[in-house]
């Protein structure tokens, strides 16, 4: 349970970090959004599929808590954290075709590394056959 917990506290400062560079700042919303992403990416990693398929569902992951954190702090709360009202494929402002995208290119990295993260902390050596870092390990002499 506590590599869950240093799990979700990469994400949410990668998470933050990530937006901090793309845009100029962040929310405490969005690094606890992060968090969340990267745990749902750790247990993806642990998937036994191609790792196309892991970051497809990588950026419905991502656009899914987006659209619920939007919904919560933008359009319930008034935060006024983010808006996308001005980019096509926008759904209430919240989510957008674009970033959704960008979250899929983003987690051919992103997942698995929160794999071999969780891997490191928990002390297992489980990972998803086919996966990069299996297909990096077998071609250094690793397992």
């Amino acid at each position: 349970m506590r590599s869950f917990g240093i799990i979700f506290l990469l994400g949410a400062f990668g998470y933050g970090l990530i937006e901090t560079v793309w845009r100029g700042y962040s929310h405490w919303t969005m690094m606890i959004a992060g968090g969340i992403s990267f745990t749902v990416f750790a247990l993806i990693s642990r998937c036994g599929i191609p790792l196309l398929y892991k970051c497809i569902f990588g950026s419905f992951t991502v656009t899914a808590i987006e659209l619920c954190f939007g919904s919560i702090f933008n359009l319930g709360l008034g935060l006024h954290v983010w808006d996308y009202s001005n980019l096509p494929f926008n759904l209430l402002g919240q989510v957008c075709l674009l970033y959704s995208v960008l979250w899929g290119w983003l987690s051919l990295v992103a997942v698995p590394f929160a794999g071999a993260a969780l891997n490191r902390l928990s002390g297992t050596s489980k990972i998803a056959e086919g996966s990069y870092y299996e297909l990096s390990a077998q071609g250094l002499g690793g397992n």
